[in-house]
């Protein structure tokens, strides 16, 4: 059994971690998991959340707003909507994220009128956002 694996996580504007993970806590969209070498193969999409990621150099984590990972039993690739690492999330960031979920869920309700799925979808994609700044201490007002 190996020790580690390799991490990838890319945002569209740039790669913001390539490390030898022993570990990987993903905000998963059907819920938390936690990857680790010799994992079984997988693909699931991501919610807005805490990427946790402890290697040699330490635990680092990263905030997404969605994406999807694939794992393998010796990489994981995160493909990320937009993740920017904990620390350097400022409240001004974080408004910004909020206030993009919460004009996507107006839109969404002005285009699927009656449709629940869509707006459901929307709703909760913001909930998880607002949810994600009360674990790390940053208000979505």
């Amino acid at each position: 059994m190996a020790d580690t694996l390799q991490f990838d996580l890319v945002s569209p504007e740039r790669l913001l971690a390539s490390v030898e993970a022993t570990e990987v806590q993903i905000p998963g969209a059907e819920g938390d998991m936690t990857a680790m070498p010799d994992h079984a193969p997988l693909i699931t999409t991501l919610r807005p959340g805490i990427l946790k990621v402890s290697s040699a150099k330490g635990d680092a984590e990263y905030v997404v707003t969605g994406g999807f990972a694939e794992i393998n039993a010796s990489s994981i690739s995160v493909l990320a909507e937009q993740a920017v690492p904990r620390d350097e999330l400022t409240q001004e960031g974080f408004k910004a994220m909020v206030d993009a979920a919460t004009d996507r869920l107006a839109k969404t309700q002005e285009t699927y009128v009656n449709e629940p799925g869509p707006v459901d979808e929307a709703a909760k994609l913001l909930a998880d956002m607002v949810a994600m700044g009360d674990e790390i201490g940053l208000s979505a007002n």
